[in-house]
């Protein structure tokens, strides 16, 4: 369930920080959150697949610990990343 690089390399140049920024708290999150979107239509479609849900839930856990660093580091930059992705919190 890759993203097209067509589509994660929009993400990149909308929440890097800086130019080549692929690394940054708000980026990981970012394409965690799209992965995570276009898993959850296949889920819906396929509601067996196990092997699926372990990996969303492997990548909402890893979503949920990059969030709560970036909100103990730069509470602002949090903030602003939960309103674009429009995540709850």
């Amino acid at each position: 369930m890759a993203l097209p690089t067509e589509e994660k390399q929009e993400i990149i140049k909308k929440f890097a920080r800086e130019k080549g920024d692929t690394g940054s708290p708000e980026v990981q999150i970012a394409l965690l959150s799209a992965q995570i979107d276009k898993l959850i239509l296949h889920l819906k479609e396929h509601a067996k697949d196990v092997h699926s849900r372990k990996g969303l839930l492997s990548m909402v856990a890893k979503r949920r610990r990059l969030l709560t660093y970036l909100q103990k580091r730069d509470e602002a930059r949090y903030k602003i990343l939960i309103g674009e992705l429009k995540l709850k919190k």
